[in-house]
């Protein structure tokens, strides 16, 4: 019965979409080390990555239940459902802030002193019902990912930290937009604020390339200022092949291969610049 509920609770977070925020976090981490990390640092790292994103998500399915339950895409999740209770929701947000103020307590002061962008996780869900700009909320609270993975490091704020942090902000935005496609009718019929809700669709998808190819640039001029040679120019080259077929899947008038566009590309570019990134400091 508890390894069941446990198990729920792990789906209720989605938690194969770790992909996302974790390697960036490693990203950020060794390139503060100029190398691997000290055990004990990684190992906390991931803990409190995973104290966070457990958090945040937990918070999200919490918050827009009721919302979730009258959208036909989302109508078949836990709480929904009832798969799960609040209160074990609840409980999960519990641990899970616990793990990440642990975390931060064992790494370094700073890291204690910027818990309060926590903030960012629990203010994101509400912004969808005021703002079309919560895509930006959502790519922020991502891009204190390799922000953090920097400072767990060194205990300081880098200019590197602040372009890290940026890239994953309008890298997040960027595919956030173009996963709300699927929800334009609801989002509109609802009173809910997205982008494509705001400014159609097609508009939507121009505002999403749009980012990335800010994301492109700004992972040359990272790449530029930290030296980081021509294994990672490579990363950051595939990176942009991958995210023009993202924005090649995701057509306006065919959205049926949004979901592909929405994880599986994204998944592989985290992947794919943690490893360019890797290479270029061990070689």
């Amino acid at each position: 019965m508890a390894w069941t509920k446990l198990r729920k609770l792990a789906e209720l977070i989605k938690w194969e979409h770790t992909i996302f925020a974790l390697p960036f976090s490693y990203m950020g981490s060794f390139l503060a080390a100029q190398g691997w990390p000290a055990g004990v640092k990684i190992l906390w790292i991931t803990v409190a990555m995973f104290g966070a994103r457990s958090t945040a998500m937990a918070f999200n399915r919490l918050i827009d239940w009721r919302i979730d339950a009258r959208n036909p895409r989302t109508a078949g999740r836990h709480l929904p459902m009832k798969l799960v209770t609040s209160t074990d929701v609840l409980l999960l947000i519990t641990v899970s802030l616990g793990l990440l103020i642990l975390a931060a307590a064992q790494l370094n002061p700073l890291c204690v002193k910027l818990l309060p962008f926590l903030l960012l996780l629990v203010i994101y869900p509400y912004t969808k019902r005021f703002t079309w700009l919560s895509h930006f909320v959502l790519g922020m609270a991502l891009g204190c990912a390799p922000m953090g993975g920097w400072i767990a490091i060194t205990g300081k704020i880098h200019p590197a930290t602040i372009l890290l942090g940026l890239i994953v902000c309008f890298w997040v935005a960027g595919f956030d937009i173009i996963y709300a496609t699927l929800d334009y009718d609801f989002d509109r019929k609802e009173g809910l604020y997205s982008i494509p809700a705001r400014f159609g669709i097609k508009n939507a998808l121009l505002i999403a390339r749009l980012l990335h190819v800010i994301v492109v640039i700004l992972l040359i001029v990272l790449g530029i200022y930290l030296r980081l040679g021509y294994l990672y120019a490579a990363g950051v080259l595939i990176t942009a092949a991958l995210l023009h077929y993202e924005h090649y899947l995701a057509n306006p008038e065919d959205l049926s291969k949004v979901n592909l566009a929405f994880f599986n590309v994204n998944g592989t570019i985290s992947i794919i610049l943690f490893v360019a990134v890797f290479l270029a400091i061990i070689m």
